[in-house]
């Protein structure tokens, strides 16, 4: 304690020479405006991540039921009365996903074809991502209305009108195939563009195609099979509770999972780019550390007539040595805690006044800021890289400071 009191007492202290005092104020500011990065970032991704979270909300469920093994539930019927039966369940439904071919005169792209139920805009939110056209599940003379991700519309060249008819093809799953007339290896059907939808996030806006469920069915001759169940529970519901009790009930025969799991790969991509821009942060934080390698240098010069004094009054070499470490330390840490203290400030201004906008076309983003969300774990991992980044710095002022304070014997 009392190497850090003199430590303490030497850093607020006037120095003889004032450039000591400028890089010792340099190193503080680099310390702080590193950690004040690091918050910032991981904040930002955690609202990049929330901003993605809710974007695909209007398309998957909180909650989805899939086959252990294989890709079909067979009898999805009995699945869906058991998944109601659960607690907390408001609905449950079934939908088919497989990839498809779709045609529009000369235009042929493959999709993933999405079969969604009768209603299934009073369950779900694709009613309010509908950005052309509008969405609907079939005319009054019985044709299935299908509606096309912004991506799927754009590479096809088609606008959502009563006029505009697509044709979907999959390969026959049942029957023999014959070369001779290779058309009749696919089931196809036609259907009407309703509307164009847009979530904001590549692995739906790219290729993906609403249809009814009874015309998903129908090319894959399905009778009551599907890829999935999707949940959805009701108001403010403990998700965590319902999907274990869910995956107690069918034990080991299906899995349930999260929207995060739905949708595992993109979360993943975000972060991996969090993680990996924080360990960038964290090299240029020990780059700014070396301006405290060097104050703590001037220092130890600085306060040589100090040293001879402690010394001559009986302190021994090891409390001298330990108080360049203390120092070395001190500068470390308080530099941390102003950046802490300075990125939760600007985090939260941010959120609150959306100060800093992101730059494109306004009409064309869902957001027009950088969101941000600050998390204690967030905190407190960067409070631990600079404890940890403090005591390597107090390590290698020892022995910077080894020969300066080896004089004092």
């Amino acid at each position: 304690m009392l190497s850090f009191k003199i430590a303490y007492r030497y850093l607020r202290a006037k120095k003889s020479h004032k450039a000591v005092n400028v890089i010792a104020l340099i190193a503080v500011i680099g310390v702080a405006l590193a950690t004040m990065a690091m918050v910032l970032v991981l904040s930002i991704f955690n609202g990049f991540s929330d901003l993605a979270l809710s974007q695909l909300s209007a398309l998957d469920p909180e909650l989805a039921i899939v086959p252990a093994k294989g890709k079909v539930i067979a009898n999805s019927d009995s699945v869906i009365d058991v998944a109601l039966t659960v607690n907390g369940v408001e609905s449950a439904v079934a939908v088919v996903s497989e990839r498809a071919l779709l045609i529009d005169g000369d235009a042929q792209l493959p999709v993933v074809l999405k079969g969604i139920p009768s209603g299934y805009d009073t369950l779900s939110e694709v009613g309010n991502i509908i950005i052309a056209g509008q969405y609907a599940e079939e005319l009054s003379d019985g044709t299935p209305a299908i509606q096309l991700s912004v991506g799927v519309a754009n590479k096809v060249s088609a606008y959502p009108s009563v006029d505009t008819r697509l044709q979907l093809l999959i390969p026959r799953r049942k029957g023999n195939i014959n070369p001779a007339n290779p058309a009749a290896s696919f089931r196809s059907a036609d259907a009407v563009f309703s509307g164009v939808f847009r979530v904001n996030n590549p692995d739906v806006d790219n290729d993906v195609v609403l249809v009814p469920l009874s015309t998903a069915r129908q090319l894959l001759d399905y009778d009551r099979e599907a890829t999935a169940i999707e949940i959805y529970v009701k108001p403010q519901p403990d998700i965590a509770k319902i999907r274990d009790e869910i995956q107690k009930t069918f034990r080991d025969n299906f899995k349930v999972l999260t929207r995060l799991e739905q949708r595992q790969d993109a979360f993943r991509m975000i972060a991996i780019e969090k993680w990996v821009t924080f360990m960038m942060l964290i090299c240029i934080l020990a780059i700014a550390l070396f301006n405290v390698i060097s104050t703590l240098s001037l220092m130890a010069i600085e306060k040589k007539d100090n040293m001879w004094t402690l010394r001559a009054l009986g302190a021994p070499t090891r409390l001298i040595g330990n108080i360049f470490i203390a120092e070395g330390f001190l500068v470390t840490i308080i530099g941390g805690i102003l950046g802490i203290i300075a990125g939760v400030i600007l985090s939260l201004a941010q959120q609150l006044f959306h100060i800093v906008k992101l730059s494109g076309d306004v009409d064309a983003l869902t957001i027009g800021y950088y969101p941000v969300r600050v998390e204690i774990s967030d905190l407190l991992l960067v409070a631990g890289v600079i404890a940890a980044m403090a005591l390597v710095i107090s390590l290698i002022s020892r022995l910077i400071t080894s020969k300066t304070t080896s004089s004092y014997n």
